[in-house]
C-alpha cells in the first residue's frame, strides 16, 4: 500500500529532503499536499515535481500568484489553500519540516486527527509540550522524531522490551557545530558566515546557529524528555565531531546500544515515512574499512552558555521553555541580521529566563501568549544590547 504524506515546510532543507526520499520509492510514498510561507516559485516546483493535489500558501500575496504559477507548470488540477493543518487528517503521515514556533498548528492537527507525525519542527514540541503531549494519546496518533538524535533514540529503543524498568541513560551526541574548542574570547566577533559553516550537516540558517551556540543540544534535552518521558537526570550530552553515532541508549545493566550511520538526514525522514517498517533505500551508509577513529568529549558549556540555558528551562517546565524557544528565536533572527555579535544570543536568553515567572498553560493559546511574552521580552533586550 502507498503511504500518503503531506510536507509542511515543502522549500526547506527537511522538505527537500523528504521529496528525495519519496522519490527513491515511489511505489511506496507519494506526497499528497505541500505548503510553504512565501516561495511560492519554489514550492510549485514541488508540486510538479511530486504531483501533490494540494498546496497551502500562507502568505497572502504569494496565495495570489500560485493559480497562475500553477498552470505555467502544467498544474491546474491544484488545490490552493492557506492552510495544510485541515488537510492533515487526509494522509496517513505529516512531516512537520516548518521552521520555529510556526509548525505548532501543524503538529497539533495531525495528532488531533490521529495521523503519524514525523516531526522535524522540534519547537512545537518543546513550546507546547503541556498542550502536545495529551494528543499524543488520540487513537491512531503517531509521534515519530525526524530528528537525527531522536531518531537514533527511538531506534535504540525498539531494543527494549519495558523501557520504563530498562533504561538508565539517553545519550545525546553533538558535533560541536563549527565552533568546537574555541573560547568565549575568539568567538566575540565571529560573523554569520563562520556560523553557518557547520563542519558535518547542511542544515537551515536557525538550526544552524542553534547549532554553533549549542541550543540545538539544549532544545534536544527538552524534546527528548517529552518523547520518551526520561527524566532530565538520565539525559545527558556528549561531543562526537565526526557525527558518526548519532545517539545512544545505556540500559541497566549497563549494554549501550547506538545508531550509526553517515550523516545524512533523509535517513531518519524514510524511518519516519516507513514506521514500524524500514525503508529499502539505504542512505548514510558506512563504509567500516574507511570511517576512521570516532571520538567523544564533554560540551564546554562555559563557552556555549545555551545548552545549560535550554536544560534549566525544561527543568522549570510549564511556560518557560515557550519563552526560551521564542527568546532564542528572537536573539538567532538579531545575529543573521547583524544587530548581535554572536556571545550575546545567550545573553538575551539569559535575560529573558531571569526576568521570567513560569506558569502553566492549559491550551494552545496559553503557549501563543508566552511566546508572544517571550518574544516581546526578547526584543526590547536586543534593542537594548544593540544600542
Amino acid at each position: 500500500m502507498t503511504v500518503s504524506v503531506a510536507l509542511a515546510g515543502c522549500t526547506g532543507s527537511i522538505g527537500r529532503q523528504t521529496v528525495e526520499v519519496v522519490a527513491a520509492d515511489p511505489e511506496r510514498f507519494r506526497i499528497d499536499a505541500v505548503s510553504v510561507g512565501s516561495s511560492v516559485r519554489e514550492a510549485v516546483d514541488v508540486v510538479a515535481a511530486t504531483g501533490a493535489r494540494v498546496i497551502a500558501v500562507s502568505d497572502p500575496a504569494a496565495r495570489a500568484q500560485a493559480p497562475e504559477l500553477l498552470r505555467a507548470a502544467g498544474c491546474s488540477h491544484v488545490d490552493v489553500v492557506d492552510d495544510l493543518a485541515p488537510v492533515c487528517a487526509e494522509v496517513d503521515v505529516v512531516v512537520n519540516g516548518v521552521v520555529g514556533f510556526a509548525g505548532l498548528d501543524i503538529t497539533v492537527a495531525t495528532l488531533a486527527a490521529g495521523r503519524r507525525l514525523a516531526l522535524a519542527n522540534k519547537e512545537s514540541l518543546i513550546a507546547a509540550g503541556p498542550v502536545v503531549q495529551p494528543l499524543r494519546a488520540t487513537p491512531g496518533a503517531e509521534l515519530i522524531p525526524v530528528d537525527s538524535e531522536h531518531s537514533a533514540l527511538h531506534q535504540c529503543l525498539r531494543s527494549s522490551a519495558d523501557a520504563d524498568v530498562e533504561v538508565a541513560r539517553l545519550v545525546l551526541t553533538a558535533s560541536g557545530g563549527p565552533f568546537r574548542g574555541r573560547s568565549l574570547v575568539d568567538l566575540a566577533h565571529v560573523g554569520r558566515e563562520e556560523a553557518l559553516a557547520h563542519p558535518t550537516w547542511a542544515m537551515g540558517p536557525k538550526i544552524t546557529v542553534d547549532s554553533s551556540t549549542l541550543m540545538n543540544k539544549g532544545l534536544e534535552v527538552i524534546e527528548a524528555h517529552e518523547l520518551f518521558g526520561v527524566s532530565y537526570d538520565e539525559i545527558d550530552v556528549v561531543v562526537h565531531p565526526q557525527s558518526v553515532v548519532h545517539s545512544m541508549v545505556e540500559f541497566s545493566d549497563a549494554s549501550t546500544i547506538a545508531q550509526l550511520s553517515l550523516p545524512d538526514m533523509r535517513l531518519p525522514i524514510a524511518y519516519a515515512l516507513a514506521w514500524p517498517a524500514r525503508a529499502r533505500t539505504p542512505f548514510g551508509r558506512i563504509d567500516w574499512a574507511q570511517i576512521g577513529a570516532l571520538s567523544f568529549e564533554v560540551p564546554d558549556r562555559a563557552t556555549f552558555r545555551c545548552l545549560d540555558l535550554a536544560i534549566a528551562a525544561g527543568r522549570a517546565g510549564g511556560d518557560t521553555p515557550a519563552v526560551l524557544s521564542a527568546a532564542n528565536e528572537v536573539a538567532v533572527d538579531a545575529f543573521l541580521d547583524g544587530r548581535l555579535r554572536w556571545p550575546m544570543i545567550a545573553d538575551v536568553v539569559a535575560a529573558v529566563l531571569d526576568a521570567h515567572d513560569t506558569s502553566m498553560p492549559g491550551t494552545v493559546t496559553d503557549v501563543i501568549d508566552a511566546d508572544r511574552r517571550g518574544r516581546a521580552a526578547a526584543s526590547a533586550v536586543v534593542a537594548t544590547m544593540a544600542a
